[in-house]
């Protein structure tokens, strides 16, 4: 008898479809940006072991004269009332700063009106917004600051003093001339470029331009003439934007 080959006994039932896979679970959201991380705080001032205590002895000694003073950088910087300029100058020259490096003035215009004040005297785009005036270093209450330098030959520091000078229209100080005599033709330039009164001055009068000139050239506010018949570069000679004056060319081939 011949053998048969064995057959797999038929399965008793259908076996199940496989289960269709779930529906794939949304992607979570992504996380909220991260709050900017809070600055880091400036280091602190590493301690001036020869302006330090100095500073301390000239604030100390000048008292309510004194509206602002900070050593920063290797430097000093002093803010007096306008009435104690003289007295300042004086009290420094007779504490060993007694070389006198210059003298001068800053108008502190906000820079945006600065920037744009040819745009505000020749055409109509004056700023909507102009930036708060800020006064530097000591800071500042006014417009105007007269300034000097002053150093100190043998402990080798120098020191800049400046005070404010209140009136807009005729900013006035005290001439420091009768303490440094270098200081005349200085206060002479501030007097010519910026319109400072220096009470006391030997005399006031011009260095580089004619008497019969108006104006104060270094005032942030002063209108070069000679840009109304020559605007600034900047203003007109720019490379034109793609599509910038077709209709007015279309137009005008219209007309002709």
């Amino acid at each position: 008898m011949s053998d048969t080959p064995e057959t797999d006994p038929a399965p008793d039932a259908a076996e199940p479809a496989p289960e269709a896979p779930e529906a794939t679970e949304p992607a979570p959201e992504a996380p909220e940006a991260a709050e900017s991380e809070p600055e880091a705080p400036e280091p602190e001032r590493t301690p001036d072991p020869v302006r330090d205590p100095l500073m301390a002895k000239i604030t100390g000694d000048l008292g309510d004269a004194v509206l602002g003073q900070e050593v920063v950088k290797g430097d000093m910087w002093l803010r007096v009332a306008n009435p104690a300029w003289r007295r300042t100058i004086q009290y420094l020259k007779d504490h060993g700063f007694d070389y006198f490096c210059f003298l001068s003035g800053i108008d502190w215009l906000p820079s945006q009106e600065s920037v744009t004040r040819y745009e505000q005297v020749y055409t109509d785009d004056a700023p909507a917004d102009p930036p708060a005036r800020e006064s530097g270093i000591t800071g500042g209450d006014s417009r105007f600051q007269v300034f000097v330098r002053l150093y100190d030959v043998d402990r080798k520091v120098g020191i800049t003093v400046k005070a404010d000078l209140d009136d807009d229209e005729q900013p006035t100080v005290e001439s420091v001339v009768a303490v440094f005599r270098g200081a005349e033709w200085h206060e002479r330039e501030a007097w010519e470029m910026f319109g400072f009164e220096f009470t006391g001055h030997p005399g006031l009068r011009h260095l580089y331009l004619p008497k019969e000139f108006e104006g104060f050239p270094l005032r942030k506010d002063f209108p070069l003439l000679a840009r109304a018949v020559k605007p600034w570069p900047g203003l007109v000679d720019k490379e034109p934007v793609p599509g910038e004056g077709e209709d007015e060319e279309e137009e005008a081939a219209a007309t002709t």
